[in-house]
């Protein structure tokens, strides 16, 4: 495998992607923290690229805080757009290739159709906004990039919905989930196997891919289905959006097609349940 630099190398995609590699005995790779490399600091990612050359650059350094974002538009700002920015442009003068992880949340979501690459992005939330400005940076510093859009990612690692659903589903009685939003969870596990498919493969098809596991579901379902490979006993109820306000205004309908990255990469996606029961079950090994 060629040699691969890992920023936001300890966060859940990160975290995913070292399990991947170790399975898959990928060896010449590093995963960098925060504090092991800023992607705001010029002069840190300087050497970081003079010091390993990496063939490969993936990008999992973001601000993923939804609703704290249209409070703290400028953080969100510098790290999703000149965080990005910066290792586009260290990128193209090591002649590197960056994989950057961006989101489904670029999209306004108020059409109930299969997205594609191609349609228009036209985010409603700054978090959006500023994921959006980062994929725009990207192709102006360098064309040996791939975008890959993902969406209502999950895993053993870090927080998430799925690991939220388990741990209060056991403390309340009942919840109230959201039923009129719309998308595809995605298994930070199935994400990272295809990242490194990608790099192994080193067919050079460069531009924007969406990836998200298989099939279509409401957050109410997504949790309905936790609580069940869980065997969680809980209540759950139904809510409208405008019955649970949120300081960030979410996409209504989020499912991207998925065709462009099974047909340059000759990979599989699986169902997102099938990937939420295999998740769901190493957690429970992990517990004992």
């Amino acid at each position: 495998m060629s040699k691969t630099i890992v920023f936001g190398g300890t966060g859940q995609l990160g975290s995913c992607l070292q399990l991947v590699a170790k399975e898959k005995g990928f060896t010449d790779i590093v995963f960098l923290s925060e504090e092991d490399a800023d992607i705001l600091n010029p002069e840190v990612l300087q050497k970081t690229f003079d010091t390993h050359k990496p063939a490969y650059c993936i990008n999992c350094a973001a601000y993923t805080a939804v609703d704290k974002a249209e409070d703290e538009v400028e953080i969100a700002r510098k790290v999703n757009k000149d965080g990005a920015a910066n290792l586009a442009k260290l990128c193209a003068d090591y002649h590197t290739t960056l994989i950057h992880v961006s989101t489904d949340f670029v999209f306004g979501g108020n059409v109930p159709a299969l997205l594609t690459e191609e349609d228009k992005a036209e985010p409603i939330n700054v978090y959006g906004v500023t994921k959006l400005e980062g994929e725009l940076v990207i192709p102006e510093h360098t064309k040996k990039h791939y975008i890959l859009r993902t969406s209502w990612l999950y895993s053993e690692f870090g927080n998430n919905f799925v690991k939220t659903m388990l741990r209060l589903g056991k403390e309340r009685d009942q919840l109230g989930i959201i039923v009129d939003q719309i998308g595809t969870p995605t298994y930070a596990i199935d994400l990272a196997t295809v990242i490194l498919h990608i790099i192994a493969n080193d067919n050079q098809q460069f531009g924007t891919y969406h990836y998200s596991n298989e099939g279509v579901t409401s957050w109410f379902d997504f949790a309905k289905a936790i609580f069940d490979l869980g065997e969680v006993e809980v209540k759950a109820l139904p809510l409208k959006t405008s019955e649970y306000p949120t300081k960030a205004v979410r996409p209504a309908f989020s499912v991207m097609d998925k065709s462009k990255i099974k047909n340059a990469f000759g990979i599989e996606i699986p169902y997102w349940r099938d990937s939420l029961r295999i998740c769901i079950e190493r957690l429970e090994a992990e517990r004992g």
